[in-house]
């Protein structure tokens, strides 16, 4: 662990993702590997789950349904994980989840393997997966602080962002290569080879216990970390900016119907490729966002050209100019993550991280979830291109009007920032 500042950097280096935050914490990159081998692995279950749904059931309901039995769990153990995150030890929660996820993906290979697999184990598993993934995520989130620099966290912030977007191209990829010729069975196996892998590398970082000023979890320090999140009105900006921009603008449960309607359907694997491309592309050159420091605006402007590319691919009849869009799109939403979860790591005190990293679980999760429905339902009615279109132009329209509501989230600036400095105290004092 350290806490060294970074080094100047210029030219075309400064445009590269810094690699300080990798040579400087031994912790950092066990835990950045682990989180790309899990990450893959995750991706294989998450094609092959829906697939095995499908070839049972039949039932196009019947697959949309694993997203309803997933996000009650993900209400519920969200808020309680990021409680637990503050009140236990992360690393252990961080192993232990792991180890319940693999046993998760054991349940899927043996069922899949029996000669009549049944269906109600899929169900079970995509709550319980999500009630995992819930609890873990705020350990997670709230463990990078601990583990890298403060003047480290963009850096930090960035390398993450280009881990889940190199699983977001190529896992999906490499999931149907393997469900298509491999099997079912296999893309099981090889999850659960990925999660053996995953906690061998996380029982290796250092423990990281509980702050001694960590509250219980308690429904009241559930209802701690509410009010701390709502007196902070920057914080609650970049909540809501997020939660508008998934609501509104997100597609991606419109793109079999826009493939068909622009008699492209061959384009629907790259439509599914392009939002995580742009994404891609931006971590690839993510060493200027450590030189910014009105983080609010940058939060507010790319969540607005993110819906305003939305509603471009919306509007596209060539199918090239909406994967442009879309890819565009990406690119927005990659710069409006970075700069959320650097206002979090750099002003959100030790003994409540957890806490919050549930708000913020709920706040990029829920979103995309409910946002599914929003634009099944706006298709019903208006037809597919009015859908996608009108949810990029209404979510822009929502940014523009967060923006004006909540003034703090605009002036936001890292060097004058109370919540920043005592953040920086705190660290500071825990290195004495």
């Amino acid at each position: 662990m350290t806490d060294d500042a970074p080094g100047p950097r210029s030219g075309l280096r400064a445009m590269l993702p810094d690699l300080a935050p990798w040579r400087a914490s031994r912790d950092f990159r066990r835990l950045w590997y682990s989180g790309l081998i899990s990450n893959f692995g995750s991706f294989l279950t998450f094609v092959a789950l829906p697939v095995q749904l499908k070839d049972l059931t039949r039932s196009a309901a019947a697959v949309g349904a694993i997203g309803a039995v997933e996000l009650i769990p993900l209400l519920v153990f969200g808020l309680y994980g990021g409680a637990l995150a503050d009140a236990w030890d992360k690393r252990k929660l961080i192993v232990w989840t792991e180890v319940g996820m693999g046993l998760l993906s054991a349940a899927l290979l043996l069922n899949a393997l029996l000669p009549h697999p049944a269906v109600w184990p899929l169900y079970v598993v995509a709550a319980l997966s999500s009630a995992l993934v819930s609890v873990q995520r705020p350990a997670l989130d709230s463990l990078w602080p601990r583990i890298v620099a403060h003047d480290h966290l963009p850096a930090a912030g960035s390398l993450n962002s280009f881990r889940w977007t190199v699983g977001g191209v190529a896992g999906p990829a490499l999931a149907g290569v393997v469900v298509a010729y491999a099997g079912l069975g296999w893309a099981y196996g090889a999850d659960l080879l990925t999660f053996v892998v995953s906690v061998a590398l996380v029982v290796r970082i250092a423990a990281a216990p509980a702050s001694h000023e960590a509250a219980k979890p308690s429904l009241k320090a559930i209802a701690e970390g509410a009010r701390y999140a709502w007196s902070r009105k920057e914080l609650l900006g970049t909540y809501a900016v997020d939660l508008a921009a998934m609501f509104l603008a997100m597609p991606l449960a419109l793109l079999p119907f826009l493939a068909d309607e622009l008699d492209a359907q061959w384009s629907l694997g790259l439509m599914y490729a392009s939002v995580p491309f742009g994404a891609l592309l931006v971590s690839l050159v993510s060493g200027w966002t450590a030189r910014i420091r009105r983080h609010g605006r940058m939060v507010v402007l790319s969540a607005a050209l993110w819906g305003l590319a939305i509603a471009a691919a919306g509007v596209m009849d060539d199918v090239w100019l909406v994967l442009l869009f879309l890819t565009v799109a990406g690119g927005c939403d990659m710069v409006s993550g970075i700069f959320r979860g650097i206002m979090w790591n750099q002003t959100i005190p030790d003994e409540l991280r957890g806490r919050l990293a549930g708000i913020e679980l709920l706040s990029y999760s829920v979103g995309p979830t409910v946002g599914q429905v929003r634009a099944g339902g706006f298709a019903a009615w208006w037809g597919v291109r009015t859908s996608v279109w009108s949810g990029g132009v209404l979510c822009a329209g929502a940014v523009g009007l967060l923006a004006l509501c909540l003034p703090k989230l605009m002036s936001y600036d890292a060097r004058t920032d109370e919540h920043a400095a005592h953040v920086r105290e705190q660290r500071a004092a825990a290195r004495v």
